[in-house]
């Protein structure tokens, strides 16, 4: 029986959202291999919680905890931390300091994913399209009409070290920009604003499943809203199609493109990439390393779809971070 860490909550907006994936983990684990515990990494404090609210704060020299005075260590972390410090590799630098396996991918990798902006100028040299975009840094003079110039309208303002849609908005007015572009400052002090593309918008998961890169089927997103915003990902204001509704030849660039991307960038664990289509080419629009473990989740989504289980996922994930 391994001891596993499954480590939630985090310094963002997303924290809730990582707390129901935690959950989720700790709910769906092999409980004849693994005897999960409950970590809530915070800015105030690190702390196992137990099934009576209990609190055992976690001793960071090495991560471990104590209960009944005994010391309790662990064989591997299940991380289940959506935004800062679980998915931009602050996390995974400190356990690969102190040799504790973990789910996620390594700390460069994370840093390089959790910051949108870098992740596409690291991959256009592969061949990986993108959207035009303009960078804002907090601080610099805002240009509209230069933004407008360079990425047209409607175009997307967006935090670029950020989550679950969390300062993100679509504008359509050249008038609209500085208050999106405020509201993007709320969650990063970096912002990438990008062109609108209208095409057809997939999501897409690549895994290590056995020891091996999986490609899992695509979901199509259709939502309500103007477009896949908070409320549309967490509050039921959209449709999730799994396996998207596309043709062969689009379905192929997709896989393609996103193995490409995992196996370029040297991924491990989970990872969901989100394109749009022009035509028949996927446009990146970004990576998520830590994706949701929600119900309303797409990678549990897409898992199920391709016959693996909640158990055999993680148990999976685990695996392959002990060896």
């Amino acid at each position: 029986m391994k001891n596993i860490a499954v480590i939630m909550g985090g310094f963002t907006s997303e924290y809730g959202i990582s707390m129901i994936s935690g959950s989720v983990v700790m709910k769906h684990l092999d409980p004849k291999k693994y005897h999960p515990y409950k970590i809530i990494i915070t800015k105030d404090s690190w702390y196992h919680e137990d099934e009576n609210m209990e609190k055992y704060e976690v001793n960071k020299s090495d991560f471990s905890i104590e209960i009944n005075n005994t010391k309790i260590t662990f064989d591997c972390v299940f991380n289940a931390i959506h935004g800062s410090p679980g998915e931009d590799g602050l996390m995974q630098a400190y356990f690969k300091l102190i040799g504790l396996p973990q789910t996620a991918c390594d700390f460069y990798q994370s840093a390089l994913t959790y910051n949108k902006r870098d992740l596409l100028s690291v991959l256009k040299p592969y061949g990986i399209l993108s959207a035009a975009s303009y960078y804002l840094n907090k601080g610099d003079q805002i240009n509209t009409k230069a933004i407008v110039k360079k990425v047209g309208l409607p175009c997307f303002v967006k935090a670029n070290k950020s989550g679950s849609s969390f300062g993100i908005s679509k504008v359509h007015k050249e008038e609209e920009l500085p208050r999106a572009i405020e509201s993007s400052f709320k969650e990063d002090d970096e912002i990438i604003i990008e062109s609108h593309l209208d095409g057809i918008e997939v999501s897409i998961g690549v895994i290590t499943y056995n020891g091996e890169t999986k490609v899992l089927p695509a979901t199509e997103i259709t939502t309500e809203n103007d477009f896949f915003d908070y409320a549309a990902k967490y509050e039921g204001k959209s449709h999730e199609i799994t396996p998207a509704r596309i043709s062969d030849t689009q379905l192929k660039n997709l896989r393609a493109t996103a193995k490409k991307i995992y196996e370029v960038l040297k991924l491990k664990g989970f990872s969901r990439s989100e394109f749009i289509f022009q035509g028949d080419e996927p446009y990146l629009l970004e990576v998520n390393t830590t994706p949701g473990m929600t119900s309303e989740s797409l990678l549990p989504m897409q898992a199920r779809e391709e016959g693996i289980s909640l158990n055999q996922l993680f148990s999976s994930a685990i695996e392959n971070a002990l060896h």
